[in-house]
């Protein structure tokens, strides 16, 4: 009797043994794959390492059992039926695994590349839902090889998800737009907004129903992603956080217009050298547009990091300019209206 147990012993320890093995070799070809550009078979590996271990264990404990006793039943359950039933869920197990590292690799990819922090909520969200709905198929699979009917099972899933979908409608609008957002990435966190509403400021977080936004200010506006998705929205980030800070300024109609330019521009030049936000090797320049009623108006092009940055380039270059103009005789005029009387 001890001898009929000594072969299954053997077999048992055989599949730890080998799953060590496995796991080693593992291991060097993840060493391998660190060489690579990407990092995504860094990760398939690494999330592989313990159901594949476990597959090999369960195969040996299949063996074992076999051996013992080939028609074994538990609760009126072949022993054959009992690992394809492990079988199934092990593969499930295998694809969360394999999704979970996609995901994880997408998120350190994008985040290494454009420097900025990726929320990760929206991808533990899907990678929950993918779960879910992986183990969900599996078990369905599982009652059908047990010969359960599933016909009248998934017809009332059916009616029921199609319940929960209607009353969850917002909800899951609001999901699927964080998912759009996450994947055609209109705006990411860090950026500066602006919506068509009105409202502006940083983008702090977005998760799997609201986005939320940090105003100059230091309020936060929350706004539910599937507003965020249908409306217009203006990112000062994109393509690059640097813009043009336009100025607009007005001088008398007797100045010398070569000479406001000149002068102008000299105090632009120092300014963008000097402030702290500006682009220091950025040219100004400016550009005369109109005859107003009491002036000649036009625009001063400078240039600054980011959004935020243009209200102090603009304020220090106003006064700069209000002195200079001083100086030099430059005047800019107050609005006036000339009335004539005529007497009858």
């Amino acid at each position: 009797m001890t001898a009929d147990f000594i072969t299954p012993i053997i077999i048992l320890i055989s599949s730890f043994i080998i799953a060590q093995i496995l796991v080693f070799f593992l291991d060097k070809i993840a060493k391998l794959a660190a060489n690579t550009t990407t990092k995504l078979d860094d990760e398939i590996v690494r999330h592989l390492k313990r159901p594949l271990r476990l597959i090999i264990i369960l195969a040996g404990l299949y063996y074992a059992l076999k051996y013992i006793k080939s028609d074994l039943t538990i609760a009126s359950i072949s022993i054959d039926q009992i690992f394809v039933m492990i079988s199934i869920l092990v593969v499930a197990y295998i694809l969360v695994r394999i999704i979970k590292a996609i995901l994880h690799w997408y998120v350190t990819e994008i985040s290494h590349k454009t420097k900025i922090p990726v929320d990760e909520t929206i991808f533990k969200f899907i990678n929950r839902i993918s779960a879910l709905i992986i183990y969900a198929i599996a078990i369905l699979v599982i009652l059908d090889k047990l010969g359960i009917e599933i016909g009248p099972m998934l017809a009332g899933l059916g009616i029921a998800g199609l319940a929960i979908a209607l009353a969850l409608q917002d909800t899951l609008s609001n999901f699927f737009s964080a998912v759009y957002i996450a994947a055609d990435r209109p705006v990411k966190i860090g950026d500066y907004v602006k919506l068509e509403s009105g409202e502006e400021g940083y983008v702090e977080d977005i998760g799997w129903r609201s986005t939320r936004i940090r105003t100059l200010p230091n309020n936060i506006v929350v706004v539910p992603n599937s507003k965020l998705a249908q409306t217009i929205i203006t990112n000062f980030n994109a393509p690059q956080p640097e813009m043009a800070v336009l100025v607009q300024v007005g001088v008398s109609y007797d100045s010398d217009l070569d000479k406001v330019e000149k002068v102008t521009i000299d105090v632009a030049k120092h300014c963008q050298k000097t402030v702290e936000g500006a682009i220091h090797d950025f040219e100004p320049f400016i550009r005369y547009h109109t005859f107003g009623d009491s002036s000649i108006k036009f625009t001063v092009i400078l240039r600054a990091k980011t959004f935020v940055d243009k209200y102090l380039l603009a304020h220090e270059f106003i006064k700069a300019l209000k002195e200079r103009y001083k100086k030099e005789g430059i005047v800019i005029p107050f609005p006036q209206m000339d009335v004539h009387m005529i007497k009858d």
